[in-house]
């Protein structure tokens, strides 16, 4: 089978993509643009016929990167019109006093909150206005043969096994990818995995006479520096609250009357947005979650098999980049496609090889920022270079890009994100020390001239 014809992929391209979650269902209509026969294998059942999806529902930021690649398939508009706004952090003090930190006081761009299950739903049905995606729910990845495509399923609902053969197979199964599993024996694949020793569960701030019970258009947090709690907003105007902390500190509440004496101490304004009644049937209902990062390399092991989104990096949740990464995987990847006339196998190579450091990057990215939100953003320091930052983006808007808005508000590549940085810090360390040189030079001359006279 040829997989190349003046640019133009064959329609006898059979393309298996295991996991219909976000991304998975992204990189079906990515491809389905360019006529391949797709088929979606997705262990859970259709999320569009349940009330809750399982699994994690933190709720997601969509930013520039998720948005280019939501616009490529027309969906960009649909995404942003239900999306809440969101425009920078509003911080929580012990004594419910409030400090707003913008992301962007400048162009004033800003992210917005969305519900991962809404966004999948959206995702699906994209899907079916192409004859060329199938979906196929409640079917679980048992076995895989990467080298030659074929791929051994179950049937959850009458619990039968078959197999299926594709031309290419990619992994968007999530942090816990099957697919992956299968290629850590391949010699020259890379793996790493990084628990931290926080977890995470989630509450609820709900609606107040069918209004937002703290303002909207924020992110809210409460950061206490070995923890923080967080808040994004709801289309039904509640707000999903995550509280992130170690799991020994999860540990010690062990009742009713611990949980209260703590929230007293560090949260003690969201208890009456929370209600106390609500607060203890959430908090002991719920079991806190793992949060890990993954990464690997590289991304394929043979010519019929890719990751992509958290099959290839999953990461922490702090720097809202995780969906707009999976989401700017499936951006390359087409764009790659579309620039070349690559087969399939030069496609996902250079997809590799092109990637995986911009995406070590915002993990460890994601990583750093954990700590910027429970602590930093409450020192003088941090805010004093955020105003510094702010003041030369606006003299130099092409050239000093601060970090978190090259992130954010930009599809610059996650490793010259942090290359400007690195810049920035040398630039401002050279400029404070000709600084203090010139001043203390200075301060020299005038007292050897006091001396003088």
């Amino acid at each position: 089978m040829n997989k190349k014809s003046n640019g133009i992929v064959k329609q006898d391209v059979n393309v298996a993509i295991i996991g219909g979650g976000l991304v998975g269902s992204l990189t079906s209509l990515f491809l389905a643009k360019l006529n391949y026969n797709v088929n979606i294998y997705e262990y859970r059942e259709d999320i569009r016929k349940v009330e809750q999806a399982k699994g994690r529902s933190i709720n997601l930021a969509l930013s520039v990167r998720g948005f280019k690649a939501l616009e490529e398939v027309g969906l960009k508009d649909v995404l942003l019109k239900h999306g809440i706004p969101m425009k920078g952090r509003m911080l929580h003090d012990l004594n419910g006093q409030t400090t707003f930190v913008p992301y962007d006081s400048v162009t004033n761009q800003c992210i917005y909150s969305i519900g991962r299950k809404f966004l999948n739903e959206v995702l699906l049905t994209a899907g079916e206005k192409y004859t060329n995606i199938k979906r196929n729910f409640k079917q679980k990845l048992i076995s895989a043969n990467l080298k030659d495509g074929s791929l051994k399923f179950r049937n959850c609902e009458n619990n039968e096994e078959y197999t299926k053969q594709a031309d290419l197979v990619i992994g968007c199964d999530g942090a816990y990818s099957q697919v992956r599993r299968n290629m850590l024996n391949s010699p020259g694949f890379n793996f790493s995995q990084t628990y931290i020793e926080h977890g995470y569960i989630e509450l609820c701030i709900p609606a107040e006479n069918n209004e937002f019970a703290i303002p909207a258009n924020y992110l809210h947090v409460w950061p206490r520096g070995k923890f923080m709690m967080i808040a994004l907003p709801n289309q039904d105007k509640s707000w999903t609250v995550t509280l992130f902390m170690p799991f020994h500190k999860f540990e010690s509440i062990k009742n009713e009357k611990n949980l209260l004496e703590f929230f007293n101490q560090y949260f003690p304004d969201a208890i009456p947005l929370i209600g106390e009644e609500r607060l203890i049937k959430d908090f002991f209902n719920a079991i806190p979650q793992h949060l890990v990062s993954i990464k690997c390399y590289p991304y394929n092991v043979s010519s019929k098999a890719l990751l992509l989104g958290d099959a290839a990096h999953a990461m922490v949740p702090f720097y809202g980049q995780g969906m707009n990464a999976g989401f700017e995987d499936c951006t390359i990847l087409y764009e790659i496609l579309c620039r070349t006339n690559k087969d399939l196998e030069g496609a996902i190579t250079e997809f590799s090889e092109t990637r995986w450091e911009n995406a070590h990057a915002i993990c460890d990215l994601a990583m750093y920022n954990y700590v910027e939100m429970r602590d930093l953003v409450t020192k003088r320091s941090f805010l004093l270079r955020k105003k510094l930052d702010t003041i030369l983006y606006q003299i130099f808007p092409q050239t000093w890009i601060p970090l978190y808005n090259s992130v954010s508000f930009t599809s610059m590549q996650y490793k010259k994100c942090i290359e400007n940085r690195k810049w920035q810090d040398t630039v401002l360390r050279r400029t404070f020390f000709i600084l203090v040189s010139g001043i203390t030079a200075v301060c020299f001359a005038y007292f050897a001239f006091l001396k003088f006279l």
